[in-house]
């Protein structure tokens, strides 16, 4: 199903962000961080924002990336979705 722009609550171009939690593993940030700027070549990593969950299993990382349309939302969306490290996305 296409959204319209027009029916879209998102306006393009825009900062959006994403949430993505994940078990605590040494590799994580980092890969998620090449993962995201594939999709957005504009992510400065210098604004990811890491959050432990309280007994330090799990991680949760925000990622303000340069939305600029549906489909590049969706495509990115799906990657996070589809990687092993990742547990949840928002």
């Amino acid at each position: 199903m296409e959204i319209k722009p027009e029916d879209s609550l998102i306006e393009y171009p825009s900062e959006f962000p994403i949430k993505v939690m994940g078990k605590a593993v040494p590799e994580f940030s980092q890969v998620l961080t090449e993962l995201v700027l594939e999709h957005d070549p504009r992510f400065d990593p210098a604004t990811l924002e890491m959050r432990p969950s309280g007994k330090g299993n799990y991680v949760g990382l925000t990622f303000r990336v340069w939305a600029t349309s549906r489909e590049q939302l969706d495509t990115l969306y799906r990657a996070l979705h589809g990687h092993p490290l990742v547990s949840i996305v928002m």
